[in-house]
């Protein structure tokens, strides 16, 4: 693979379900994007050769330290985690929005070290598939 990378932006719903309002509460280069596709065994006692199928799709994404711009925003990210409501993630490639996705907050972790920088750290389900931008 060529690319030089990708940017995730994550944007919480700070509106309400009727009106909602997305606004970046993150972002992180360096990140995971973990996709699989569950195997449908169909095979019969007719013939030796294992059949297989597609089955059910799925996508995570997993972000190690991720940048959150200020406690407004990390309190719209811990919201959306315990609340259980979904964010959207956009994935940039050299600044251009090219997915989406919508998420529910699967983890998110709180690093405190002695005389250093709170990190955090999240994984994302994604609900769904991805949808490309602009096709």
């Amino acid at each position: 693979m060529s690319l030089n990378g990708s940017s995730f932006l994550i944007l919480a719903n700070t509106g309400t379900p009727e009106s909602p309002v997305y606004e970046a509460v993150g972002s992180q280069r360096d990140a995971s994007v973990d996709e699989t596709t569950e195997v449908i065994d169909y095979s019969n006692k007719e013939g030796r050769a294992r059949r297989v199928g597609p089955g059910r799709y799925s996508s995570t994404v997993s972000l190690d330290a991720l940048y959150v711009p200020d406690d407004e925003a990390y309190a719209a990210l811990k919201a959306a985690m315990r609340n259980g409501t979904t964010v959207l993630i956009a994935r940039e490639e050299s600044d251009v929005v090219v997915e989406t996705a919508t998420a529910v907050v699967a983890s998110l972790s709180e690093t405190f070290p002695d005389q250093a920088e709170a990190t955090v750290s999240a994984s994302f389900e994604i609900d769904g598939e991805w949808e490309a931008v602009g096709s």
